[in-house]
């Protein structure tokens, strides 16, 4: 299919596109109606303004509060200053804000290329994106956090480690997931980011605990380990290996935990391969896929840790593969076990997302693409494919010694010098929810201790 060459031509394509995305994300998913957003809100209302405690909240008609750590609520307390739908507004332009950072540190400057017609059409391809979708759907703060890491990924990359681990540590003090960077920082031997990162987690979690020392106690001691608090194990959402284990009615803790930990070396396998050659985009890309695999929850709308992967595909000249995982996450397709997850049809189908995280945890390419390996007679520009539109590429550089300042700069902008070189998106996008019915009790992750 030939793709427009005017300007008119381009303009009718991208409101085809904007037409056909708008009526499926209106037909298809279900909208969340910023449940997680309600629970942040009503808990710090409560909380600062009526003298009740953070985690006794409850959503009104559900059994769902909030189970972050305490600084997550500290951090959220200009909320209590703004009324519900102002709320919403404005973490709707938070999200926003930062899926625009996340996608320019995954593309470097690569998108200028194409100006709005290329813009227009990758903010389309996102908007397919279930688990993007649900989480503005949801008023989530996955993509916050995946902005404050991936730029400590960016930070290692260009050779600007004195301030990396900042974000990684904030992050973590936010939700215990992203603490699984910190350990990537400590198999690549980062010592000074990985230092920082801790002590930047123990410094907001020991502030809180100051402030709001009931708070603090009632969480490390008790709702930490409430797992009623977190919602279905076997919910068709969860999409984590103990997911697939509570759908398979298998409830033995030590089977999920011998699962964990050789997930976990695998991990540690491959990401400390990935950081010696330079390559951090597939290092953090990998990181996000196993805390996506080993936390206990994983609901659909935490999968937007996948997208640095779909850049590293892309990047490694593999965008057909990438685009075909893309389109299945694209699909709501587990959903359709939503009532019934029994037989082989039900274990696969249901399991779908997890298996492609897991798929992307054991194949995914690693090292730096061969144009960008020092000591080439030809340039990368002369071998290297032209990015892919709209494909999220994080730019990197090799960390090893000599690497020019001129080399990070062109690695961090995206260009084919040195080993920098922009990680090619297939489309994100987020279709959320379900074809079906929404769930009686619906899962409020973004206020799981477990995710």
């Amino acid at each position: 299919m030939r793709t427009p060459t005017t300007d008119r031509g381009r303009l009718l394509l991208v409101l085809a596109a904007v037409t056909a995305v708008t009526v499926f994300t209106a037909t298809v998913p279900l909208l969340r109606d910023w449940f997680d957003l309600r629970v942040y809100h009503g808990a710090v209302d409560t909380w600062i303004h009526h003298g009740g405690r953070l985690y006794d909240y409850r959503v009104p008609g559900t059994a769902y509060g909030f189970t972050y750590p305490p600084f997550a609520a500290v951090a959220m307390l200009p909320m209590a200053l703004l009324d519900l739908r102002t709320a919403i507004a404005v973490g709707l332009l938070l999200n926003l804000a930062a899926l625009a950072v996340v996608m320019r540190l995954l593309t470097g400057r690569a998108w200028r290329r194409y100006g709005w017609y290329g813009c227009a059409l990758g903010a389309c391809v996102l908007a397919l994106f279930e688990p993007l979708r649900d989480t503005f759907s949801f008023g989530q703060v996955n993509l916050l956090l995946l902005a404050l890491v991936l730029v400590d990924a960016w930070l290692l990359a260009t050779g600007r480690e004195r301030w990396a681990g900042i974000g990684i540590g904030l992050a973590a003090a936010v939700k215990l997931t992203p603490a699984l960077f910190i350990g990537l920082l400590l198999v690549a031997r980062r010592w000074r980011a990985a230092a920082v990162a801790t002590v930047v987690t123990l410094a907001a979690t020991g502030f809180v605990a100051v402030v709001a020392p009931d708070a603090s106690r009632f969480y490390w001691t008790d709702a930490l380990w409430d797992t009623t608090r977190v919602g279905r194990l076997d919910y068709v959402s969860n999409q984590s290996l103990q997911g697939i284990l509570a759908r398979l009615g298998e409830p033995d803790r030590a089977v999920w935990a011998v699962a964990v930990l050789l997930t976990l070396c695998v991990w540690a396998l491959r990401a400390r391969r990935a950081a010696a050659a330079g390559d951090w985009a597939a290092a953090f890309a990998l990181t996000g896929l196993t805390a996506c695999l080993v936390s206990p929850i994983t609901w659909v709308h935490h999968l937007v840790w996948l997208l640095p992967s779909f850049a590293v595909l892309v990047r490694r000249g593999h965008p057909r593969i990438a685009g075909a995982l893309y389109a299945v996450m694209c699909t709501s397709v587990v959903w359709l076990w939503f009532d019934d997850a029994s037989g082989v049809d039900g274990f696969l189908g249901s399991n779908a997302y997890t298996w492609i995280t897991l798929g992307l945890l054991l194949w995914l390419p690693i090292g730096q693409p061969r144009a960008a390996r020092p000591n080439r007679d030809r340039s990368a520009s002369a071998v290297d494919p032209a990015p892919i539109p709209a494909a999220p590429s994080m730019a990197q550089v090799s960390s090893q010694p000599g690497s020019s300042s001129s080399d990070d700069t062109a690695a961090a902008t995206g260009t084919a010098s040195g080993s920098g070189r922009g990680l090619a998106r297939s489309a994100s996008s987020e279709p959320t929810g379900s074809t079906r019915p929404a769930a009686p009790n619906p899962q409020s992750s973004s206020s799981r201790v477990s995710s």
